[in-house]
């Protein structure tokens, strides 16, 4: 059962309102589409990661069983790049717009078939000539230009001066998106209308795009992603597989799908970057920060220029007058890097919290009470308050919950059951963010609500989360409320990225569904044969699902109030709708005048047992100041599968390019090792519930990237504390330990 007092829906821990499709196999995933007709097209790769395209040879491919047709640069026709900078994609070259190979991977050609079995045997038969050229896709990176990102005081005098200091550089590797549903476009063309089914993080975004790239009116392109199978950044932004499904589309009047192989999604659709990062920080003696040096490198592709934002913290997450964040990138010859859940950040919380424990190590002070004393009143980067910000709660909540004052700091000090225990603490934060939407809400006189939105749900809990925010205001059980989501013919929604949906919906919904109810209330004063008839519209209001008179006494003759649906039965209705827009953007204007984050803390408790070389992460408290929680199910799900998510990138994950070939050579899941049931550890999710109003009515902030923030650095300290070995480059490597 889902049901729940309607005064306390919000907050509650409801199962998700779309789980039962997921678990009957009825939920309709971008591949499970089909229809008469259908083709299918399997791309062809490049087998070289540099050079010029001499010969392609598909004479034999197209007098194969079945095919239809044979794309590549010759004959797919124009293809626009993006006029427009504020449409969102990554790699933006359009596919097969050259004869130029940029990576290894890079389609080259596509064939379209009967069967995805002709369409495999038929591109395993074009022919490819290259004349090669030397390629670079090695992990040592080398800054080109430097760009300076937030700036104060003096860092070099300060640092210079100061009597401790770090000066330590460390690295993340390549780590690439495994999520469970492959990538995938299936595509129909009628009429001279696209419809374009995606596991798209961004619907509205998607279907922009592909009119600009297509040179098609956005009116005949429509987007639809119902379910996806978790995209963690890879499906934020179009991939050119999307686009040639669509050509052959257009060109064959046929339905196409397009599902792209485990290796494929290695290669092309995106990645997090190699960081390379430079951390100097400067202290007092006594603990106080006057320096800190923030410098870091990623590498991007060829054409395009991604930077990995991993300064995006570094400047308000502690106080000091004196602070540099600078940044650059250099080219590899691999496909473009994307964002991965909590881009920037992520990495960039492993580098400067890492720096931290080392300082405090030097100091001889506790770590969670140094991040206590440098705890800053404002953001110091922008002179702006916090909209809300509770990390020394989050820090003295997270201690006492972990036990932390049983820690003794001496290296491999700490033991339990024969094995050496090391405990481990780090600071974490991430962007509060929203964009523009709009949504709509129907009142219907069956006693249903129906609610649409452009959004899509990732597997996050939107569609759980949007019934919440309706039943909540309605007082409509969300059994009886139906959400729409996913598809681009609804009002336009954001993006599912950056933990940005949940707060951009919110006020649109509200809205929307005041609307409606006021269209009943009034409907409920101007029908004739109402029993409201004789009172105004001020005088009422809705509530569990009625009008009532406000302050009527329960017992008289208006207290029972007048279900919405009856009202529109009097009415001749069927239903009413209510429409509701909110504002966002990147360029908020709330962020002139308020530091818009959440923040929180992660411990981290590892056992080692050097003589079977064994090492393990038993247990993480964390602790997230994330605003208001909508559903404490949802929300600690998102925060216990980061940090699953954080076991890998801290124990495991690594992207690994042939220096011959320049292919990745672990890709697949047999060889890309990521966390398993067996490696997770105990996980304990609290929340310090503080609603930031200022950011919306409800409080609530996104969710999705902080609980990743912050755990691959409690990790290694904890490696740290147990071993005394510094893990500067991840993952974590059991030879280097075995050197302690």
């Amino acid at each position: 059962m889902n049901y729940v007092d309607p005064g306390k829906v919000i907050g509650s821990p409801l199962n998700r309102v779309d789980g039962p499709k997921k678990v009957t196999g009825t939920a309709i995933y971008t591949s499970d589409h089909h229809f008469d007709g259908m083709l299918y097209a399997v791309p062809v790769r490049a087998t070289i990661a540099s050079g010029t395209i001499k010969n392609l040879d598909t004479s034999v491919a197209e007098k194969m069983p079945g095919v239809h047709l044979v794309l590549h640069s010759g004959n797919i026709g124009k293809l626009n790049h993006l006029p427009d900078r504020r449409l969102l994609i990554d790699e933006k070259r359009p596919p097969l717009a050259d004869d130029e190979v940029r990576y290894y991977g890079q389609y080259v050609a596509a064939v379209i078939a009967d069967t995805f079995e002709q369409a495999t045997a038929a591109a395993d038969a074009v022919k490819v000539a290259y004349d090669a050229k030397p390629f670079n896709v090695k992990d040592e990176l080398e800054p080109s230009k430097w760009s300076t990102e937030s700036k104060r005081g003096d860092v070099d005098k300060a640092f210079t001066e100061a009597p401790v200091k770090v000066d330590e550089i460390y690295i993340t590797p390549t780590e690439t998106h495994s999520v469970i549903e492959l990538h995938a476009s299936v595509v129909t063309y009628e009429n001279g209308v696209f419809t374009l089914y995606e596991p798209s993080q961004a619907v509205v975004n998607h279907r922009q795009v592909a009119a600009a790239v297509l040179g098609e009116p956005a009116d005949n392109i429509r987007v639809v992603a119902r379910f996806i199978g978790s995209g963690f950044g890879s499906k934020l932004w179009p991939w050119p597989h999307s686009f040639i499904a669509a050509v052959a589309a257009r060109k064959l009047k046929r339905p196409v799908k397009l599902v792209l192989t485990r290796k494929m999604n290695f290669e092309s659709t995106g990645h997090r970057p190699i960081t390379q990062q430079h951390i100097k920080l400067g202290a007092t003696t006594d603990g106080k920060l006057v320096s800190l040096s923030h410098e870091y490198v990623n590498h991007t592709s060829l054409l395009d220029d991604y930077t990995e934002n991993c300064g995006e913290a570094t400047p308000f997450l502690y106080s000091t007058p004196n602070l540099l964040v600078r940044a650059s990138t250099t080219r590899r010859n691999v496909g473009t890097p994307t964002s991965m859940r909590g881009p920037g950040a992520i990495p960039g919380l492993f580098a400067l919290e890492s720096a931290v424990d080392e300082l405090v190590i030097k100091l001889k002070i506790d770590p969670v009470q140094f991040r206590i004393m440098n705890e800053p009143k404002v953001d110091e980067s922008t002179g702006l308050p916090f909209s809300s910000r509770h990390m020394v709660e989050c820090l003295q909540t997270g201690a006492e919950k972990f036990g932390w004052s049983k820690r003794t700091p001496g290296i491999g000090s700490m033991t339990r059951d024969g094995k050496i225990i090391g405990w481990g603490v780090a600071g974490c934060s991430w962007l509060a963010l929203r964009m523009p939407t709009e949504a709509a809400v129907e009142l219907k006189s069956d006693g249903t609500v129906r609610v649409t939105c452009a959004t899509q749900d990732i597997g996050t809990g939107t569609y759980t989360v949007a019934a919440q925010v309706v039943s909540s205001e309605t007082g409509v059980p969300t059994d009886k409320i139906e959400v729409v989501l996913g598809d681009t013919d609804l009002p336009p929604g954001p993006f599912s990225g950056g933990s940005a949906a949940t707060a951009s919906v919110i006020p649109a919904l509200l809205q929307a569904v005041r609307e409606a109810q006021q269209t009943v209330i009034d409907l409920a004063v101007k029908t004739p044969n109402s029993p409201l008839a004789s009172h105004k519209p001020h005088d009422l209001v809705f509530k569990d699902g009625k009008i009532v008179v406000a302050n009527a006494t329960v017992g008289s003759a208006d207290g029972g109030g007048l279900p919405f649906n009856r009202v529109l039965e009097m009415a001749s209705k069927t239903s009413v709708k209510g429409k509701g827009k909110s504002e966002g953007g990147f360029n908020d204007p709330l962020k002139k005048k308020y530091s818009l984050h959440s923040f929180g803390v992660q411990f981290a408790e590892v056992s080692w047992q050097p003589e079977i070389a064994r090492l393990r992460v038993e247990r993480v408290v964390t602790v997230i100041d994330g605003g208001r929680v909508i559903n404490m199910k949802t929300a600690s799900n998102q925060i216990e599968g980061a940090v699953i998510m954080g076991v890998g990138m801290a124990l495991f994950e690594h992207t690994h390019y042939d220096p011959q070939n320049g292919a990745a050579i672990n890709s697949n899941f047999a060889d890309y090792v990521m966390t398993t049931h067996a490696d997770a550890p105990r996980i304990d999710v609290s929340f310090v519930e503080h609603p930031d109003t200022i950011f919306n009515e409800l409080g609530a902030r996104g969710l999705g990237e902080i609980g990743l923030a912050g755990i691959a650095a409690a990790i290694t300290n904890a490696v740290h504390h147990a071993t005394g070995v510094r893990v500067r480059k991840l993952p974590v490597m059991i030879e280097d330990l075995l050197t302690a």
